[in-house]
């Protein structure tokens, strides 16, 4: 057994585990609209417990309709609820994996759209976040709501849960209490440490009392809220044993709000991985119940060592159960080149269900949501398809046809596949990109499609070999506006500088400040290159709300690196690169020029396949230059669909 610890039994209040790998709470929008489970959630949980997981614990479950966070959470606030939630459980034992509700209330982390009223919370002070307004919760309702948090509990046991999980973390409503940030009471729930900690405490106390002494009870907290004017981690240490006292089985350790800089709540792919756990070890010193460790970890082996030092007792794999369901299972088996691994993007999880307030996707996984729908069936007649272009829109084309059962040939015009990912995967922080080009690789190896790199398909190749189906996933070229002396032999493409074809000089320019920009700045300054990025907009095109935008700009400015917005270039001549800003022209002095000034989109072989008459579809960055979820999710529905 490679990892003895992790894949080790464990028992929280009479409820044993076949192992310590916990899928933590992760909000999906998976929900019916009326609050009920829904198919689609079902399939989903099923399918990660199939994978392997000792504990699974769902996403948030509202105790009261004007604690939902988002409009389709699901509910337990009456009995009417109870048939629906038992589906859960039901489908997740058949697999072995117990199974915990997380119970929720959002207290001002929500908005009137979701709850039908006007979010309560302890104060009426507004999220930061989301900026709503807010009202002071009555000594009554606080009664009413740690009524339904008990009540909420019953219900849960009722349908077949193994455990209940209340979220006192992340800035809802619970952890709303704890915090002088958030909490400016002066009666019994205000003031005080003490004071602050009653919420909680008679909560748990509550729902111990409804649950009995022999159902397991826990909380996930924030070890650390990491704001200004926030608790820190030396009251979670305090509180810690209290909760314990109060009736709580075991402690899951999380730490920040929402409101926390860098978003560590759902750490990007810019922190380390496991980076809470010392706080997990911190609250394990003062309590004698099993402590949960969460933060970025998605690696069996950080895990097992952390178990191993006594960081805590059962670690939580997030988003990792996302990206690939069964990978508990292949750690268990040894398989770990088979393992697709989560590299922390963001795009498909919280940030589409945050900010585009749409339900959960992986970047990296297109089937994560979609399991209600089954399987593609084989095909009854394989055809001869053929993918051009080994980005990651062809790559997972490829997988998706050749898992129908089709004959599937990649063509390549580069030396390497992988496209954008191989630039991409270079900025610092950034190299699990370039993992999945591998896994992809090994998948097709497996599958025994052939990729022919450095190998440009012609209008006359394909009307040569008349392939039955194609995929076009060219990818997209730089471009560049028209600006006088642009084709200087210092100016290079931010690509080439990203994949070693250009030496590097300082000081550099460079020119945009989207994703690109930004990121090869940030590789560029890691490499000790002085670096300026010029961009005509007046704001910033990565914002810091995003995670990985947060800590992109952090780490420009501590590195010495210069962000002029509002700068429109208007020419390059003998080394400066001249722009006017706030109608003052400008000037400013490079060795390199960088252009990462957009791209367009390369679908030239179209005409072509419309002109012979053979069915094809654009995917990726061939049809418009997106996101990496855009270009995978389009490849494998392409693919599937032949």
């Amino acid at each position: 057994m490679q990892f003895p610890r992790l894949f080790s039994s464990i028992t929280i209040n009479g409820m044993t585990l076949k192992n310590r790998a916990v899928m933590p709470p992760m909000g999906t929008g998976y929900g019916n609209t009326d609050s009920t489970v829904s198919d689609r959630l079902v399939a989903y949980l099923s399918r990660r417990a199939q994978g392997g997981a000792g504990l699974i614990i769902t996403e948030v479950c509202a105790v009261d309709p004007r604690g939902k966070g988002f409009p389709n959470e699901i509910g337990i606030w009456s009995d009417a609820f109870i048939s629906g939630l038992a589906r859960i459980p039901d489908a997740l034992h058949h697999f072995g994996a117990k199974v915990a509700l997380q119970l929720h209330h959002a207290g001002r982390e929500t908005f009137e759209d979701a709850t039908g009223a006007i979010p309560e919370a302890p104060s009426a002070i507004p999220s930061v976040i989301l900026g709503q307004p807010c009202e002071s919760m009555s000594l009554e309702r606080i009664a009413q709501i740690i009524e339904a948090f008990a009540k909420a509990a019953g219900r849960a046991k009722a349908a077949g849960f193994d455990a209940v999980e209340l979220h006192g973390a992340h800035g809802y409503l619970l952890n709303q209490f704890l915090s002088p940030f958030s909490n400016q009471r002066d009666d019994k729930y205000g003031g005080s440490d003490e004071n602050r900690m009653r919420f909680v405490l008679e909560i748990i106390a509550a729902v111990r009392k409804e649950v009995g002494k022999d159902f397991p009870v826990w909380i996930r907290v924030s070890a650390d809220e990491l704001v200004r004017g926030g608790y820190d981690l030396s009251f979670m240490q305090k509180f810690a044993p209290m909760m314990v006292a109060a009736g709580v089985d075991a402690i899951h350790c999380s730490v920040g709000i929402y409101s926390t800089p860098g978003g560590l709540s759902v750490a990007s792919m810019d922190t380390e991985s496991g980076f809470n756990l010392f706080r997990a070890r911190a609250l394990k010193d003062v309590v004698s119940v099993p402590v949960i460790g969460v933060g970025r970890i998605n690696n069996p082996e950080v895990a097992d060592q952390a178990i191993a030092r006594g960081d805590a007792d059962l670690i939580s794999f997030g988003r990792q159960h996302l990206t690939d369901p069964d990978f508990i299972n292949k750690a268990y088996n040894g398989d770990l080149d088979d393992i697709r691994w989560c590299t922390a993007c963001n795009q498909g999880c919280i940030e589409r269900l945050s900010f585009e307030m749409k339900s959960i996707a992986c970047s990296f996984n297109p089937e994560c949501g979609n399991e209600y729908k089954g399987q593609h069936p084989k095909v009854d007649h394989a055809k001869r398809v053929w993918v051009i272009g080994a980005g990651p829109a062809g790559l997972s084309a490829a997988m998706a046809a050749s898992a129908r059962g089709h004959e599937v040939e990649i063509f390549e015009k580069e030396e390497k596949p992988g496209g954008q990912l191989l630039s991409a995967s270079r900025p610092p922080h950034k190299s699990a990109f370039r993992d999945w080009v591998t896994w992809s690789l090994r998948q097709l190896k497996k599958s025994s499609v052939p990729v022919h790199c450095q190998h440009m398909i012609s209008k006359e190749e394909i009307k040569q070999h008349m392939p039955e189906a194609v995929i076009l996933a060219c990818g997209a070229y730089p471009v560049t506006p028209s600006i006088s002396g642009l084709d200087s032999e210092i100016v290079v493409d931010a690509r080439d500088v990203l994949t070693g074809k250009v030496n590097l000089k300082s000081p550099a320019v460079v020119l945009g400040a989207g994703y690109v920009g930004m990121e090869t700045a940030d590789y560029l300054l890691s490499k000790g290159i002085a670096v300026t990025v010029l961009e005509m907009q007046a704001f910033p095109p990565v914002g810091k709300l995003t995670a990985h935008g947060y800590w992109l700009h952090k780490r420009i400015k501590t590195a010495g690196g210069r962000l002029l917005f509002g700068a429109q270039v208007t020419g390059i001549l003998t080394g400066d690169v001249r722009y006017c800003q706030e109608n003052t022209e400008r000037m400013e002095s490079a060795a390199m020029i960088v252009t990462a000034m957009g791209a367009k989109s390369d679908n030239s072989l179209e005409e072509a396949l419309k002109n012979l008459t053979i069915p094809y579809k654009i995917v990726g960055d061939a049809k418009s230059p997106r996101r990496i979820l855009e270009a995978i999710h389009e490849g494998h529905k392409a693919g599937e669909k032949i």
